[in-house]
Formats: structure tokens, C-alpha cells, sequence
């Protein structure tokens, strides 16, 4: 996994990405007409990582490609298996989709060393000729800004995080405890949760209620926050239950159900940062398509928009982000 340090890096080529990758959008996309692109996915049962895979897949046979889609399961040891047997087939190129960095980096630097070009969505790795991705640093402000606004910069808040070997969950964190340091009265209660794959939502929703029976007096916990928004709808759940709606939840990705619960004013989701997954699929196979067609001068990031859905933006977000 990268260092801290290294994701601070990251951060400061975020502007001139970002100017880059607005002109690479403007460009035409060329054919992909006989060629065969490996898609490597990690999992596909949250709506972010299915929308960015299908993303991928109908680009390249819009593109006139052969799309190579594996879907790992959440397994590690299978997409690492699913990863050889893509080196195997010789494709023209790889792409690979979110995952855990210490154990795919190995296996994503034997992409390059078979001379397959790699491409990345959501994983940073020195292999990556391209990542593709949200700018998960403002992500990550954003949101927390929006949380400390909302609870008045003071209260209790509970933190998931179990899934720090993550960049872009450990990038959202970051920037948590960043914003944080500049709101001494808000505090994250230790230790902090665990969310979990598979079962996140039952799992989270036993976790939350579970301490809000530890601290069952309105104003012991103001918030929950987590680096995806499965988590969030599980505590969500739990607050409802416990009749605790001063209790905030926040989020990332956008899910539809998440939007539509931010977008209900007696809901206690209060935000979550909607990122737009099916078109960061669609432009890494469009970086893809460029590279293989002679453009060796892309940017290292290529960013896509995202939208902070709150309580006031929550109705009118969900056409912004295509979704019915």
C-alpha cells in the first residue's frame, strides 16, 4: 500500500490532472475494433462497483473491443487467480477495478513485466499507466466539512473504518482526521467500528445499535460516518430504530436508495458524496482506447466529477447523476 505520504503527493498533481483529463474528455475516442481488453473487478455486489464495471464492458463493445470481464467474487486469492489467467490470454490490455493494493501490487507489476498495458480504476499503483477515479481528497473534505457543519463543530461521532488497505477508503479517512484537527470540540469515539464484507448492512446495523445502547442519551453520539455509503445505510437503519434521528449518518458513492434517503427530510442520512461510477468505467476504457491508439501523453489520474448530496440539493441530485 502506498504511503500516506505518497497519497499527499497524489493530491498535489490533482489540479493539473484535473485540467488534463477535461481535455482528454474533448477528444474523440477511437476504435477498439479487434482488440481484447481484461476487465478485473474485486466484487460487484455494491451498486458503485457493478455501474464502474458495466461502465467498462459496454465501452469497449461500443468501441467495437472484445471485453475479457472477470468478477472476483470479493476474493482475493480469485482475482489474483482471474489476474494470471488474464497475463495467460495476452489481451491488449488490463484493467483492474478497486481491491486490496498490499496484495494486488504484486500481480499488478507482473501485468506490466508481461508488456500488457495496465490501467486502474480506483487503485493507485506505479504499474498503472492510468487510474481512474473520483478526486477522493475532496471526497473526503467535503464531506466531513459537511458533517461538522451539521453537528455545529462538537459531538461524539463513530467512525467506520475496516477497510484503511483500501487507497481510496484510506484517502477519505485521511481527509477526515485532516478536516478534524481544525474542530478540537468533535471526537471520534474509540475504537472505532469495523464494517465488513459480506453482511455490511446487517453487520452495521448491529454495531450502531449496539452503541447506542452504550450511550443512550440524546447528544452522546451526533454522527456516524463511513468511507461508503453500504455501511451507512445499515446505521441508518439502526438510528431509526432506536428512535435517535438527532443522529447523523454520512457516507460515500451515492447509491440510489442512499440519495433517495438523504432526499427524505425526516431521514437521519444527512449526506453522502455521489460519485458517478458508469462513467468512470466508460472513461477508463475510453484512456484505454486512446493509449492504444498512439497516445502515450495521458495523465497518471484521470478524475470524474462527483456531487455532495444533502439535505437541500438531496431532490433534484438523483436526475443530476442519471438516476431514475
Amino acid at each position: 500500500m502506498a504511503s500516506n505520504f505518497s497519497y499527499w503527493l497524489l493530491g498535489l498533481t490533482l489540479a493539473a490532472s484535473l485540467g488534463a483529463a477535461e481535455r482528454a474528455q474533448a477528444d474523440d475516442v477511437p476504435s477498439l475494433k479487434g482488440r481484447r481488453i481484461g476487465i478485473t473487478v474485486v466484487g460487484t455486489e455494491h451498486y458503485w462497483d457493478l455501474r464502474a464495471y458495466q461502465g467498462q464492458i459496454d465501452e469497449v463493445k461500443r468501441l467495437g473491443g472484445v471485453a475479457i470481464a472477470l468478477d472476483a467474487g470479493r476474493n482475493d486469492s480469485r482475482q489474483i487467480s482471474q489476474i494470471q489467467t488474464l497475463i495467460a490470454q495476452k489481451p491488449d490490455a488490463i484493467v483492474e477495478q478497486l481491491g486490496n493494493g498490499p496484495v494486488l501490487q504484486p500481480w499488478l507489476r507482473k501485468i506490466r513485466g508481461a508488456g500488457i498495458p495496465l490501467f486502474t480504476v480506483d487503485t493507485i499503483s506505479p504499474s498503472s499507466i492510468n487510474d481512474t477515479t473520483s478526486d477522493n481528497y475532496g471526497i473526503g473534505e467535503k464531506l466531513a466539512l459537511q458533517l461538522a457543519s451539521d453537528i455545529h463543530g462538537r459531538g461524539n461521532i463513530l467512525v467506520f473504518n475496516g477497510f484503511y488497505s483500501v487507497p481510496v477508503c484510506a484517502i477519505r479517512y485521511d481527509e477526515l482526521k485532516l478536516v478534524l484537527k481544525a474542530f478540537p470540540d468533535i471526537h471520534i469515539i474509540q475504537p472505532e467500528l469495523r464494517d465488513v464484507i459480506p453482511n455490511t448492512v446487517q453487520n452495521a446495523y448491529s454495531q450502531v445499535t449496539d452503541m447506542l445502547q452504550k450511550y443512550p442519551n440524546k447528544g452522546q453520539i451526533a454522527a456516524v460516518w463511513s468511507a461508503w455509503d453500504v455501511p451507512q445505510v445499515g446505521a441508518t437503519q439502526a438510528i431509526i430504530a432506536a428512535h435517535r434521528p438527532e443522529v447523523r449518518t454520512y457516507g460515500v458513492d451515492g447509491s440510489p436508495d442512499v440519495v433517495k434517503m438523504v432526499a427524505d427530510p425526516t431521514s437521519p442520512a444527512a449526506a453522502v458524496a455521489a460519485q458517478q461510477p458508469y462513467l468512470i468505467g466508460k472513461t477508463a476504457i475510453d484512456n484505454v482506447a486512446r493509449y492504444l491508439a498512439g497516445n502515450h501523453d495521458l495523465p497518471p489520474y484521470t478524475f470524474v466529477p462527483s456531487i455532495l448530496v444533502n439535505k437541500e440539493n438531496a431532490k433534484t441530485a438523483g436526475s443530476q447523476l442519471g438516476q431514475s
